[in-house]
């Protein structure tokens, strides 16, 4: 993607993300909300080859109605290819631009979050995860494995087992076996499914009482 540089080089290289020391709030007892426009990668235009990204840049420089889904598909081709600092820059933007109850912030938060923890920023995703639930009225079900995952990484291993509690709370039949981790979870990675199974065999030792 070397002809993206001249294109991004305006928005600097580097960003540094100021990780919000806010904790998570408790969580509620049941997270049944689909909220699959939050939980679902941004595509502004399908394909992840040269052609698509050189589009892309299109659309941001001509900042129509889709710059900012271009944005974040963007910024996660970027930082998924290695080009961290400016996929971050990217991202950046793209929240820079997103007024706070945007519908889009919180899928683009969402996907940045998942993009900072596959590259080992694990307290920054967790953050990201925060406030892609934040203020909001839905109680979404990526919500509980999700923050399991992020507050387990950063170990914070009772939060990680009372948001555990809570998905098996929402769906008892569903959260109760890991077995069935690669059909609820089919775009985590092995690794991230085996790290959610240590929440849950730290659930099951002691399962904590609601609330």
């Amino acid at each position: 993607m070397g002809y993206l540089r001249a294109g991004l080089c305006a928005l600097g290289l580097l960003f540094a993300s100021t990780v919000d020391a806010q904790t998570l709030p408790a969580p509620a007892e049941f997270y049944f909300d689909d909220d699959a426009r939050t939980a679902s990668p941004i595509v502004a235009i399908a394909g992840d080859d040269d052609q698509t990204h050189a589009r892309l840049m299109q659309l941001i420089e001509r900042n129509g109605r889709t710059a900012d889904q271009a944005r974040a598909q963007l910024a996660q081709a970027l930082m998924r290819s290695g080009r961290e600092d400016t996929g971050r820059a990217m991202y950046a933007q793209a929240l820079t631009s997103l007024a706070a109850r945007a519908p889009l912030r919180s899928s683009v938060q969402w996907n940045y979050g998942w993009d900072l923890y596959r590259a080992g920023h694990h307290q920054e995703a967790l953050e990201q995860w925060r406030q892609a639930l934040d203020g909001r009225l839905l109680r979404p079900s990526w919500a509980p494995p999700t923050l399991a995952l992020g507050l387990w990484s950063n170990d914070r291993r009772d939060e990680a087992v009372r948001w555990y509690a809570a998905a098996v709370r929402t769906e008892p039949t569903l959260w109760s076996d890991p077995a069935r981790f690669p059909t609820l979870l089919p775009d985590w990675t092995a690794a991230e499914r085996a790290r959610l199974a240590e929440v849950f065999a730290a659930w099951r030792a002691a399962p904590p009482a609601w609330p």
